[in-house]
């Protein structure tokens, strides 16, 4: 009998050992998580990487490209089956991906674009994205001096991001309804560097201006501070779904947020390098299509996800998505929000 026993707890053993065996290691370079969105984007990539029995196995660079390449570099050696990258910059990440390609790694560029054949792109329609927040806030706001605070210059997004505003708000620029009183960059996304674009652009308006473009959720919060002491409140418009900008929507201080579910985002790139770790061709996997978007114009495989545009009269998806909180969206919203009622 207890020959029986241990016999079967070996087939047990070596079964799991086996099942072990057969998942994947993805590693993940994240580039930082300066914003509050990218913690939850992690969370559900490792949920759904773990879920199809495969191991996350993430660094994080800090906003460093250089601490970035050797994370690329320590994750190679490992022998990772799949990477992951959401690059800090662009082009500094050249060597990690030449490093990667080189051991035979199949590479993810998860959010941000590395314009670079050997690199599956998953994002959401950046362009869109664009086009619905300069969209929105010209529907509030559909002439006057308007402001423009772009994001980082060596990420790509922030160049198609300004794309999808320029379809929206060009011929109003031409025809003299619009005229652009400041437009500069924030490196790095950061809030007090858009605070200091806004300031700036304030500044040499003598505070004249009408409506606010700001790229992403954290830096419309800082222009909206630098709005509020220069005694001015108007349309301003970011991106992201922010929980805090969630919240100034609601307030009636932020006229739009473009919502990225990052939950379906980080889910989907979980289950591509699952398959390309299992290796699957890049024209094979389910719904990607060729992209020449980029500044070079190099045909890239990707995916471009669908965004939401989120105002105070629809502030019901993301709180019916599970995204936030009734409770953390609605502290001090406007009566009018019946999300908040």
């Amino acid at each position: 009998m207890r020959s029986l026993i241990l016999a079967a707890a070996l087939v047990i053993t070596s079964f799991a050992s086996g099942a072990l065996a057969e998942g994947k290691r993805i590693g993940v370079a994240w580039g930082d998580f300066q914003e509050a969105r990218w913690r939850w984007d992690a969370t559900a990539m490792r949920s759904m990487i773990e879920r199809n029995g495969n191991k996350y196995i993430p660094t994080n660079a800090g906003g460093s490209a250089e601490q970035q390449l050797r994370d690329i570099e320590k994750l190679v050696s490992e022998g990772i089956d799949a990477l992951i990258i959401q690059p800090v910059d662009k082009e500094a990440i050249g060597p990690g991906v030449d490093r990667a390609a080189a051991a035979g790694v199949p590479i993810l560029g998860y959010d941000r674009m590395i314009e670079d054949e050997r690199v599956f792109y998953l994002t959401f329609d950046n362009v869109g994205v664009g086009r619905l927040i300069a969209a929105i806030v010209k529907q509030v706001q559909p002439e006057g001096n308007y402001a423009i605070i772009l994001g980082d210059p060596s990420d790509a997004n922030s160049t198609f991001l300004r794309q999808g505003m320029e379809e929206i708000i060009g011929a109003a620029v031409a025809g003299g309804q619009i005229t652009i009183v400041g437009e500069a960059n924030a490196d790095g996304w950061k809030p007090e560097n858009a605070k200091a674009v806004m300031e700036k652009i304030l500044a040499d308006s003598g505070n004249k201006v009408d409506a606010v473009l700001a790229q992403n959720d954290g830096m419309a919060g800082a222009a909206i501070e630098a709005l509020t002491s220069a005694g001015l409140s108007v349309p301003v418009g970011g991106q992201d779904g922010d929980k805090a900008a969630l919240n100034r929507v609601a307030q009636g201080l932020q006229t739009v947020s473009v919502w990225k579910n990052n939950f379906d985002l980080a889910k989907r790139a979980g289950q591509i390098a699952g398959l390309l770790a299992d290796g699957t061709p890049m024209n094979l996997i389910p719904d990607a299509k060729q992209f020449t978007g980029g500044e070079k114009g190099i045909p890239v495989w990707a995916i471009l996800l669908t965004p939401t545009p989120v105002t105070a009269e629809n502030l019901d998806v993301v709180i019916d998505a599970d995204h936030v909180t009734k409770q953390d969206v609605c502290k001090g919203a406007m009566p009018s929000v019946a999300a908040c009622r």
